[in-house]
């Protein structure tokens, strides 16, 4: 969830003064404490044991005993919101959302199709570029040059999905020139919307107040109602607990943490709406050029920065490039020699892509491939993954919600507009695809869908009879709508014993990475856009220290530092989130 301070920071703990709590809440400094740093390497030593050993291991030694799972589950746990959770909610200074009328509801869809049609249009985007400033590079003596207001820092990003046009839109504010170089054909808009919780917003206020404005006034408030786990069918014991299907597991709220903490509520944007926003008010016209992959570059050395190669061999030159492309990053194959094809494209990412169904069956075996050479970990989940056009049953007291189970568990969340984006992850082995569809089965994938959330007499292969909310969504859906892709993370470092790559985990020279090029990471916690956001102001805020290009590799250096650990931590568990909890 939401996480609020303390989640983000450690601002939500009630210590310490105002200014000191604010300037943690974007992100955790890198402790001088002997036994604070004993203590995060502990936690992440345990999370590396977990997620190999312990939840195998948990798995293979359920036990059951005769008469135990028998009974009457407490009454307590089907409510939604308890008495603490409504005195948090019903506080004065608890945002709410704007009431989800018809009105609303028109408006919210419309500007995301008015969004999506501006994306598809090329709005905001470079149209001819002969003469674009990094097509020429400066004449930079060895050595380097001054960085001044006249001759800025000149910034190349590879990747114009949320990270980069952040990364850009920071870059810009601090005064630096931006050129953003997005590999697709046309700039559509795909995935979903997209949970900005309060650690991103806080970062993007900080870059563009007009920015957050927009968007503030844009999304929908879902901090206003609960979130939390569920069983997704009766399950349990006497001694541990009986739970019905749908039963609460734990119930939190996410606006106490960030009133405490001073922070602004998550809410929820398309994703076209936060594209065109970040492209309209964060950098000038024209700073987006599609059909452009870098696919190589050239550090330039001694201060002269770098000359980046597009695949249709146009040279771009800058002081930095920051490789903000993706989990299948050619930046990052390039900065750590990976296998020749570990930057090639692939289907990933859990609110679907950017390709039809006939592409994703083509590419979900090439995918193991370039996994392997990418060293990327498959995370043992294929999600289906849609946007359902419906009022949930229960949209007046839940925002997020997970139904747990064997083997798979299912992810729904408001999406604004009356709609409710959900996920269904399944453990299963990388590379599967669903039949295509036929006269005996038009609709494959909600077939199977139906009978992995049963609710009816039988319930599932497992004989479980999951609670009816799963596929009240999926029922609501159409079979085009519906994304399939297994499901692709990665530690922040390679294993390595080069120590230089531990002192600059992410960056080499003038080049650096951030986002998923970076930190993958599973959508348990909502944490992947978020943290690529945080990403983006960190990077911002090292690079403007540069007054001299011979200082670019150590504030990329310092970049990477201060980010690594604590990417890790939330990495970390949003994989112990699937290892763990399902099951």
């Amino acid at each position: 969830g939401d996480g609020g301070g303390g989640g983000d920071g450690g601002g939500g703990d009630g210590g310490g003064d105002r200014a000191t709590r604010e300037q943690s809440v974007v992100e955790m400094k890198p402790s001088t404490n002997t036994s604070h740093r004993r203590n995060i390497g502990a936690l992440i030593l345990f999370i590396g044991c977990a997620d190999g050993f312990l939840a195998p291991l948990l798995r293979k030694s359920q036990i059951h005993i005769p008469g135990l799972d028998e009974g009457e589950a407490p009454a307590h746990n089907k409510i939604n919101i308890p008495t603490h959770v409504q005195e948090v909610l019903s506080r004065a200074d608890a945002p709410k959302r704007v009431p989800e009328s018809p009105h609303r509801v028109a408006e919210v869809r419309e500007r995301a199709l008015r969004a999506a049609a501006d994306a598809a249009a090329g709005r905001g985007f470079l149209s001819g570029d002969e003469a674009a400033w990094w097509r020429t590079p400066l004449d930079v003596p060895p050595g380097g040059r001054q960085v001044t207001e006249a001759e800025p820092l000149r910034v190349l990003v590879a990747g114009g999905g949320l990270a980069g046009l952040v990364t850009a839109a920071a870059c810009h504010a601090k005064g630096m020139k931006v050129a953003i170089f997005e590999q697709a054909s046309s700039y559509a808009p795909y995935g979903g919307p997209i949970q900005i919780q309060s650690n991103a917003l806080r970062a993007i206020q900080r870059i563009s107040p007009e920015i957050f404005n927009e968007l503030c006034a844009a999304g929908t408030v879902t901090a206003d109602r609960v979130s939390g786990l569920k069983i997704g069918y009766r399950k349990g014991n006497k001694l541990a607990g009986l739970y019905d299907a749908g039963d609460w597991l734990v119930r939190f709220d996410t606006i106490g943490p960030a009133l405490e903490a001073g922070l602004p509520p998550t809410i929820v944007v398309d994703r076209p709406v936060i594209q065109q926003i970040i492209i309209k008010h964060g950098f000038p016209e024209g700073s987006v050029r599609i059909k452009s992959r870098v696919s190589s570059y050239e550090d330039l050395g001694d201060g002269r920065g770098v000359r980046a190669v597009l695949e249709d061999g146009t040279e771009a030159f800058g002081d930095v490039l920051v490789g903000a492309d993706g989990v299948w990053s050619q930046v990052r194959k390039t900065m750590h020699g990976l296998g020749e094809g570990a930057g090639g494209f692939a289907a990933s990412g859990a609110a679907g892509g950017a390709i039809d169904d006939a592409e994703a069956r083509k590419l979900a075996k090439d995918t193991v491939k370039i996994a392997s050479q990418a060293l990327r970990r498959y995370s043992g989940f294929t999600c289906y993954a849609a946007l359902a056009p419906h009022r949930a049953s229960n949209i007046e007291d839940v925002s997020y919600q997970i139904l747990l189970g064997s083997d798979k568990y299912f992810v729904s969340t408001d999406a604004g507009g009356e709609r409710q984006q959900w996920f269904a992850l399944i453990r299963e082995d990388a590379g599967g695809v669903d039949p295509e569809p036929s006269d005996d089965d038009p609709h494959p994938k909600l077939t199977r869908l139906r009978k992995e959330f049963s609710h009816l007499a039988g319930g599932d292969q497992n004989g479980n009879v999951w609670d009816p909310f799963a596929l009240e969504l999926v029922n609501a859906t159409s079979e085009e709508d519906i994304k399939r892709r297994d499901l692709y993370d990665g530690a922040p470092l390679l294993n390595t014993l080069d120590a230089s790559r531990w002192l600059s985990p992410w960056a080499r020279g003038p080049v650096a990475l951030c986002g998923d090029a970076a930190h993958p990471m599973m959508p348990n916690l909502g944490q992947g856009g978020c943290q690529s956001t945080e990403d983006g102001y960190r990077l911002a805020e090292e690079l403007s220290t540069i007054s001299h290009t011979r200082m670019t590799a150590a504030a990329l250096g310092k970049y990477s530092r201060t980010r690594v650990l604590r990417t890790a931590i939330v990495q970390g568990f949003a994989q112990l989130g699937s290892d763990l909890l399902v099951d």
